[in-house]
């Protein structure tokens, strides 16, 4: 059969976005189709660069054009993305698509180093990406970049002076920590912190960003009111350890998320710590903190299970190095985060076309 523009798309149309449950060409994934004698090229335009699905999407349109065409073409099919969003444009980080929040309940669960792995490997799959730090009294994020000496610049735009973020492995950065170092203590009332938080939303230079991440604090306080009540968050991952009280804690952040004025999508529940492995014996589980704590709070929610990050020694020594554990591929837990952040991608894909996923088909 002669390969022609209408055959081909034909062919595509049976082709369906797993997710979206509907076909490439009636969604307008399908871009750049060009012709060559005996090769077909095109892209297919996916809503997130981080997608799981990429390469089920690509056999799947390649089976589908030898189907018609016979198995003698060659095809190229190259992957793109544009990051979708339900934000409005407005005056309020207008170049920002999606903001996500990460919320623990509780201290000292790793919640700011799983904000910087997903940030990093939100990155390394080709997203903008952007972290504020809000936990002003607890900074960290500086140390886990090593930008620990590093000041923001300002700029002045129309008489107004505006921060510019700290960029550091591909990432926009900013911290309170850039602005008390060393020892200094933030001893800061609450509304002292939500004026901070406002001023490293509204007055910086984000520019044009896919994912803005920004690391809580602890708890359930005023910054978090004051977060919601400034944007409008696409929706908030909860990380957790899978101890009793971790959990009871990570209850408490899900519950204050979907009190009525605040009604902020969870997009799911990361465990981290899940599991002890020595870096002497990599294939053995030492369950130190509980087993499938996290796992059963996302059934019990109805929530998303996004993955779960073993308590590995290297990933508190690259934290402590300035270069997170996801930038070094040779370890072997660096793909739990990139699993993770092709996870946390799927669901804001999903939020923003209106579809909802069963808990249990997350983790792929």
């Amino acid at each position: 059969m002669e390969l022609t523009y209408e055959g081909v798309m034909s062919a595509l149309s049976r082709v369906e976005e797993p997710d979206l449950k509907k076909d490439l060409v009636s969604l307008g994934m399908i871009r750049k189709l060009e012709f060559g004698e005996g090769t077909i090229r095109f892209t297919v335009q996916l809503t997130t660069p981080a997608c799981p699905l990429k390469e089920v999407i690509r056999k799947r349109c390649v089976d589908a054009i030898h189907e018609d065409f016979g198995t003698g073409v060659k095809i190229t099919v190259d992957m793109d993305a544009d990051v979708t969003t339900q934000r409005q444009a407005g005056p309020v980080l207008p170049g920002v698509r999606n903001i996500i929040a990460i919320a623990s309940g509780k201290g000292g669960v790793g919640k700011s180093t799983v904000t910087s792995n997903l940030a990093l490997a939100l990155a390394q799959n080709g997203a903008r990406v952007g972290l504020i730090d809000a936990d002003i009294s607890g900074p960290s994020i500086p140390t886990m970049f090593g930008v620990e000496d590093e000041n923001p610049h300002v700029v002045v735009i129309d008489g107004k002076n505006y921060l510019v973020p700290v960029e550091r492995l591909g990432i926009k950065l900013l911290s309170i920590g850039f602005l008390a170092h060393g020892d200094q203590a933030v001893v800061w009332r609450g509304p002292m912190m939500s004026s901070a938080l406002k001023q490293f939303i509204t007055d910086c230079q984000w520019g044009e960003l896919d994912y803005l991440l920004i690391d809580l604090p602890p708890g359930t306080s005023d910054i978090h009111l004051t977060l919601v009540q400034m944007v409008p968050l696409t929706g908030v991952v909860v990380v957790t350890t899978p101890q009793k009280v971790a959990l009871a804690d990570a209850a408490k952040a899900i519950s204050m998320f979907g009190q009525t004025p605040i009604k902020v999508p969870v997009l799911g529940i990361v465990e981290n710590m899940a599991y002890f492995t020595p870096a002497e014996l990599p294939e053995n589980k030492y369950y130190i903190f509980g087993q499938d704590g996290g796992k059963r709070m996302a059934t019990h929610y109805k929530l998303p299970f996004l993955g779960e990050i073993p308590l590995v020694q290297s990933v508190r020594e690259a934290g402590d190095g300035g270069v997170p554990i996801v930038m070094h591929e040779d370890e072997p837990v660096s793909k739990a985060f990139l699993d993770l952040a092709q996870s946390v991608a799927r669901q804001i894909a999903l939020k923003n076309a209106g579809i909802e996923v069963e808990e249990d088909s997350i983790v792929l």
